[in-house]
């Protein structure tokens, strides 16, 4: 179905290829998945399927890619739009229409679908997508999650050979994420669509993959099976690193197969208490019986909570639960709203100017709405004027967070986990006192991740900060939060210690501890720390 041969890419101004020599075939009904370090090029290959690389991308192309035996030499994008569905990694770039309904019915007219049939094709797309209460819905309106669903359904209208999707599920929780990859699995073995997918969370996406191709990041690739990949790749999901740790021959690529491999394990070791955490001092964030309503439509219920120095809080639920909605308010940014706010005592909407800079760091679901500047170094340079602070602390966060980027190239031209490094580096150098973030890993790989942890619990614990944290990313929660609050339908159902609210959740539990059950540990660190004292 699809066909590299020999291919090479390389973007004007870069010292290193994105691929070399790459030669594969993707096989009819096959599901690819794509992994490799942020900014490797995950996204490049994926629009070479498609032509977007290079007709509209620009870049140096050798080699050939052909797709049901058309070239995209030959064939732009619009030429290939019949065969290939895409949904890149920021749904919002690619929407057209102003409801969900319309978006949907957008490229059917386009290709001048019969009514009867578009009308077919839309109720079974909405009910594939569990999209039906909000096809008449404004998408600006939507909770990302629930846009990131829209779109995957307006690629699925047409019908396509082959769908190409660029980190499906980073805006989805849990359930959504695996209901969504479970339709595509679906699609696969019934209707032998070929599936390629670029993705971070191989948690979530590693059962159903048929083959890896993974990205080194300096030009060169390796195929092959989950297993054989995982044997070697550095990239890998949480229950392979314990795997690892624990000295097991194979990597383990599901919680079954884990807890089969580990069974005598789990049995010899005693069940340790969870250590509790310091009582609480200084209130930081104050929320008193706060109400937003959309479209008469409640997105917060008379939602009250006190955050404490020192926590790193985790807003946790599913797509729509009005997660987002409480994050911009206590950043002062949101919409009207009943009930009060108070960061330091202080209201959150008077902060002004340089005082809410110092006070509060807010960085959005799109970081890209925070950069301005015409290169990297600038932005940097712009935040080390702007914060009156050492030349150079801002890049040196940046490649703390995500290490290689071009100081000469332009915000727009990032990757997604690229652009969210350089937003928070420049947001972190103000050292504000209450930093807030909404899904901070979209486009981060798993190294990533972990830098932004460390930097995070540095950051609360040294600064006596405040951290507040909207995310679907459970194995991120459960390696820095302190504490999780969980809402549902605009109300808290659940606010505790992390390891209290993770471990009585099964959708929302950790790999690790859903292997190691019922022993009370979230991460590989406390297995391994586990296991050293009991020896």
């Amino acid at each position: 179905m699809i066909k590299f041969s020999n291919v090479s890419l390389i973007y004007p101004h870069s010292t290193t290829t994105v691929l070399e020599n790459l030669n594969l075939e993707i096989a009819e009904g096959e599901f690819v998945l794509v992994i490799g370090p942020t900014g490797s090029g995950k996204s490049s290959l994926l629009r070479l399927i498609n032509g977007l690389v290079p007709h509209h991308t620009g870049g140096i192309l050798a080699g050939d890619v052909s797709v049901d035996g058309l070239s995209t030499r030959e064939v732009k994008p619009g030429g290939l739009a019949h065969l290939i569905g895409i949904v890149g990694q920021n749904p919002l770039h690619g929407f057209v229409a102003d409801t969900v309904e319309e978006e949907l019915s957008f490229s059917m007219e386009a290709m001048n679908l019969a009514p009867d049939v578009m009308r077919k094709r839309i109720e079974e797309a909405l009910d594939l997508m569990s999209l039906n209460s909000l096809r008449s819905r404004q998408i600006s309106t939507l909770s990302g999650g629930e846009q990131q669903r829209v779109a995957i359904a307006s690629a699925l209208v047409m019908h396509p050979k082959v769908l190409v999707l660029d980190e499906p599920t980073s805006a989805l929780d849990p359930i959504a994420a695996e209901e969504v990859l479970s339709i595509l699995h679906r699609l696969v073995h019934d209707l032998s669509l070929t599936v390629i997918i670029a993705e971070h969370k191989l948690e979530r996406v590693i059962g159903f993959a048929d083959r890896i191709v993974h990205i080194n990041g300096d030009g060169h690739t390796s195929v092959g099976t989950p297993v054989h990949i995982m044997q070697t790749s550095s990239i890998a999901p949480p229950i392979v690193h314990l795997a690892r740790a624990l000295g097991l021959v194979d990597p383990g690529l599901s919680v079954r197969d884990m807890r089969r491999m580990t069974e005598p394990l789990r049995e010899s070791i005693p069940l340790q208490a969870p250590i509790s955490s310091p009582p609480k001092v200084h209130a930081v964030i104050e929320i008193e019986k706060l109400t937003i309503t959309y479209d008469e439509k409640k997105a917060l219920n008379s939602v009250s909570a006190t955050i404490y120095d020192n926590e790193i809080v985790a807003v946790m639920g599913r797509n729509g639960a009005g997660k987002s909605s409480l994050l911009t308010t206590i950043a002062g940014v949101g919409a009207q709203a009943s009930g009060t706010v108070r960061i330091h005592s202080v209201d959150s909407k008077s902060l002004k100017g340089k005082t809410r800079m110092r006070t509060v760091g807010y960085i959005p679901q799109e970081p890209s709405d925070l950069l301005y500047a015409q290169s990297v170094a600038k932005e940097c340079s712009q935040a080390d004027n702007d914060n009156q602070i050492a030349i150079g602390t801002t890049q040196d966060l940046l490649n703390q967070l995500v290490p290689g980027i071009s100081m000469n190239a332009h915000p727009r031209d990032l990757s997604e986990g690229q652009r969210l490094g350089l937003a928070l580096s420049v947001v972190l150098s103000s050292n504000p006192k209450v930093l807030i973030l909404d899904e901070p890993t979209r486009g981060l790989d798993y190294e990533a991740k972990k830098t932004l942890a460390r930097i995070l619990i540095e950051f609360a614990r040294v600064f006596d900060r405040a951290v507040v944290i909207a995310t679907h990313d459970v194995e991120l929660v459960a390696e820095l939060a302190t504490r999780v609050i969980f809402l549902a339908d605009g109300d808290i159902v659940a606010d505790g210690p992390t390891i209290d609210i993770l471990l009585s959740s099964p959708a929302f539990a950790p790999q690790v501890s859903k292997v190691m059950a019922p022993a009370p540990w979230l991460t590989v660190h406390d297995v391994v720390s586990a296991l050293g004292s009991s020896n």
